[in-house]
């Protein structure tokens, strides 16, 4: 009797799966970039930190560099949405107030002191900046569009590119302001948190001037 044909080996990896392995990736990649700097780390060590081969840590990304992103856009979808569901007459700043980040885990974590040191690197890493800011870049769109859907605007109208390009430079300046002034990886974690927590409220407060 012939044995039936089919797939043979291992099963294909669920899309859960892949999610998991590129954030453990982007985890080990910083913890070996504050470690050693960014020129020093290797694709090989990043996988081995891992435990996967330097063949899989470049099949999930291009380079060393990108392999931070999972970290940085993370919240992008989640932020998209509070700004879908963000109500007329409300502040802007309390879709960072403490409910909200209680409840989605947005400030808090395990990822939170690993980003703000993430974020430190930006600072004197060109290639870990270009990844920053490009991911800031393709956040903007989603931006526009929440602010649209929530105006009855079209997509392409002019006011919520406007806005979402506000917003957007509102949150980096005050990640970068938080991030290059404090040491997440000390002290009191909560403490850290709620100053995080307060230099977006104060950021948003200032951009909502104009997003009103």
């Amino acid at each position: 009797m012939t044995a039936p044909r089919g797939r043979t080996g291992r099963p294909p990896l669920t899309e859960e799966r892949k999610a998991e392995i590129r954030l453990r990736i982007a985890r080990a990649a910083v913890d070996l970039f504050v470690a050693q700097g960014v020129v020093a780390t290797t694709g090989e060590q990043i996988g081995q930190a891992v435990g996967v081969s330097a063949r899989t840590v470049w099949r999930y990304f291009p380079s060393k560099e990108s392999c931070v992103r999972p970290l940085l856009s993370a919240g992008i979808d989640l932020i998209a949405a509070r700004l879908r569901d963000w109500l007329p007459g409300q502040p802007l700043e309390r879709l960072f107030d403490d409910e909200f980040a209680d409840a989605h885990g947005f400030t808090g974590g395990p990822d939170r002191a690993t980003v703000g040191a993430l974020v430190r690197l930006t600072r004197t890493e060109r290639g870990l900046r270009a990844v920053w800011l490009q991911t800031y870049d393709e956040a903007e769109p989603a931006f526009a569009k929440a602010l649209a859907e929530r105006a009855g605007l079209p997509a392409d109208d002019l006011r919520p590119t406007i806005r979402a390009a506000m917003f957007n430079a509102a949150l980096r300046a005050a990640v970068e302001h938080y991030a290059w002034r404090t040491d997440t990886t000390t002290g009191d974690a909560a403490t850290a948190e709620a100053e995080l927590v307060a230099t977006l409220r104060s950021a948003l407060a200032v951009a909502a001037e104009g997003l009103t």
